[in-house]
């Protein structure tokens, strides 16, 4: 049996051969009873089919997934890593292709579920984690029906420690998790609540962190990080709630403005698509900000800026 599922899931990878699987009775059955079986090799194989389907541009095949939902959400909680990561990859694939999948993942708990899996220790979890929730996250339905849920879990909370600048953080995961951030903040189903939990303070660490970072390497995916961080800055400049609590002093600070132009630096060079993005949080930083307006004088970054907006 195990050959067997080794040469299905070999099979799988052809879109015909996913269709004329689904279409057998009794198929998606079999395969469940594979995952829930108590033999670990053969969950594994079974895992790797569902995740071969998982793969489809067909709603089709999402759908005929769904009674293995379930049980995937299950085993986020097991021992293995690795089986853990692919379950979240799974599920993060058959999100993305059917609506019908997302409203049985609900009620069958996959926040609570993402919630108790951020705290693994293990970063391919975590990673396949962010890719998962940013699935979720980007559900034409998300803001009325996903995202209450998110906020309403400890998963912004571990999302913002995992952006913390420092030793520990890693690129990968951060991407994943910035994206997250940047699909809750364009909701605006609550960016006060974000901007409470210390969003900004950790952004703009951040912000300083791989503005230094873009001089010690050349290291390409740093871009990678960078687009979804600009992006939540701006965006969550613009809340009201900002006033309300104050901007915090890492963010009043003049290196910012200082490490902002060290990432259009380089973004000039290596990724020009990002320079709006750039000058669009600069833009933010200055309205209404006379102390900004004024670093861009005492930094002498005017003729650098005017340079900018010329190839932007």
């Amino acid at each position: 049996r195990e050959q067997a599922l080794v040469s299905l899931r070999q099979g799988l990878q052809h879109p015909e051969t996913q269709q004329t699987f689904i279409r057998l009775e009794g198929s998606i059955r079999t395969l469940v009873g594979l995952l829930t079986s108590n033999q670990a090799l053969l969950q594994l194989g079974a895992a790797r089919c569902l995740h071969e389907l998982s793969h489809s541009e067909q709603s089709a095949v999402a759908e005929a997934c769904l009674p293995a939902t379930s049980y995937l959400l299950t085993y986020l909680s097991g021992h293995s890593a690795d089986f853990i990561e692919l379950c979240l990859y799974t599920l993060g694939n058959l999100i993305v292709e059917s609506e019908a999948v997302r409203r049985q993942l609900l009620p069958q708990g996959i926040v609570p579920a993402l919630a108790a899996c951020i705290q693994s220790p293990h970063l391919t979890v975590l990673e396949a984690l962010g890719y998962a929730l940013a699935q979720l996250l980007q559900a034409k339905e998300a803001p009325e029906k996903i995202i209450p849920s998110v906020l309403g879990s400890t998963l912004p909370q571990h999302m913002l420690q995992l952006l913390q600048p420092g030793p520990k953080l890693s690129l990968g995961v951060a991407v994943e998790f910035a994206w997250c951030l940047h699909y809750i903040i364009c909701s605006q189903v609550n960016n006060a609540l974000l901007i409470t939990h210390g969003a900004l303070s950790t952004l703009g660490l951040l912000l300083l962190d791989l503005a230094g970072a873009v001089q010690r390497t050349e290291d390409a995916g740093l871009e990678l990080l960078a687009c979804p961080v600009l992006r939540c800055l701006s965006n969550l400049l613009t809340e009201a709630a900002v006033e309300a609590v104050g901007v915090h002093p890492q963010l009043r600070d003049e290196r910012v403005v200082a490490a902002l132009f060290i990432l259009l630096d380089f973004f000039l060079q290596k990724q020009p698509s990002l320079l709006p993005e750039g000058l669009w949080l600069l833009n933010n930083l200055t309205a209404n900000s006379p102390s900004f307006c004024t670093s861009l004088l005492s930094l002498d970054l005017t003729e650098p800026l005017l340079q900018l907006l010329s190839v932007s």
